[in-house]
């Protein structure tokens, strides 16, 4: 059985008038152990589909179970059993580090002390300052004191909603480790984020645009998906030259991506004749041009142009 199973939920907001769909028919499943990420931009529903996973929402249509209880018919026993990390830094300000691990060890009628190998590697790094009260750390510190407290009475499934926004880079990379070695432990793990790079970090993931799963797969697997040539160019006039590209009757897509404009073209041949072209006749300087292999991001982008 599934740890999670999600089938054809929907969810919308507003009145009659003024409806917003949230969730248009989202099924998938995650595997027990599993670190499952749900990656889309702002808006896509990931907040919706968690809440709505944690017995937090319910859904308008459809049906959803954690480790086999249904999230409406069986909700006080997956709260008993999930960790919940939403977005927002969610603990109480005015309390300490160590108050607030104390205070959510007793909800769960357990102790830091029984389950305190499970967050070690985490709170360790917190535990010099378990009398700062929780408002005055810094945005990794708030990080990792929530995330021991999701986890203090040791969950079977710990849902992470966009953990990583507004954190470092280093901090980013810290958080996951420390989720893979979670995972050693037999914990699910569902994490949402914004940022295509941590796709590769998962064992397989959701891409959600506009609240419509547009492929689930592992991240070799999403990108595999990716048929066409992909082709990067960069010159000194990046703006004009991106506006002579999508002007080009034979590009399919161009957008941005650091430093080049990734291109993809209707047909597969003459590409690079056809960028030279376009570079020429706009006159363009300090030209570079060569194929590239697709990531994440640019396969979230063709799916999305074609959904």
């Amino acid at each position: 059985m599934p740890s999670v199973l999600v089938e054809n939920i929907v969810k919308t907001y507003g009145s009659k008038k003024a409806v917003v769909d949230a969730l248009k028919g989202v099924s998938f499943s995650v595997d027990k152990g599993e670190i499952f990420g749900i990656i889309g931009p702002d808006g896509a529903g990931k907040t919706s589909l968690f809440r709505i996973l944690t017995t937090l929402l319910l859904a308008d249509s459809g049906k959803a179970s954690v480790d086999g209880f249904d999230v409406v018919k069986d909700y006080k026993q997956i709260r008993n059993r999930v960790g919940y990390m939403p977005g927002k830094f969610s603990l109480y300000q005015d309390l300490s580090v160590q108050e607030n691990l104390e205070f959510f060890a007793t909800i769960f009628a357990t102790t830091i002390k029984e389950n305190y190998d499970l967050i070690r590697d985490i709170y360790q790094q917190i535990e010099p300052f378990k009398n700062r009260k929780a408002g005055q750390l810094s945005g990794g510190m708030k990080q990792k004191l929530a995330l021991s407290c999701a986890l203090i009475h040791k969950p079977s499934v710990l849902f992470l909603d966009e953990p990583t926004t507004g954190v470092d880079a280093v901090s980013r990379k810290e958080f996951w480790e420390m989720l893979h070695r979670l995972k050693e432990q037999g914990i699910t793990i569902l994490v949402s984020t914004a940022y295509m790079d941590e796709a590769n970090l998962c064992d397989r993931v959701a891409l959600i645009q506009k609240g419509k799963i547009l492929s689930i797969n592992t991240p070799e697997g999403v990108t595999r998906e990716f048929k066409k040539p992909l082709w990067a160019i960069k010159a000194s006039e990046m703006f004009p030259l991106m506006k002579a590209i999508i002007a080009d009757p034979l590009v399919e897509s161009c957008y941005s991506f650091g430093q080049y404009h990734h291109v993809v073209f209707k047909s597969d041949e003459n590409n690079k004749k056809e960028l030279e072209d376009i570079s020429t006749k706009g006159n363009f300087s300090n030209v570079e041009i060569h194929t590239i292999k697709p990531g994440i991001e640019d396969c979230f982008m063709a799916l999305m142009a074609n959904s």
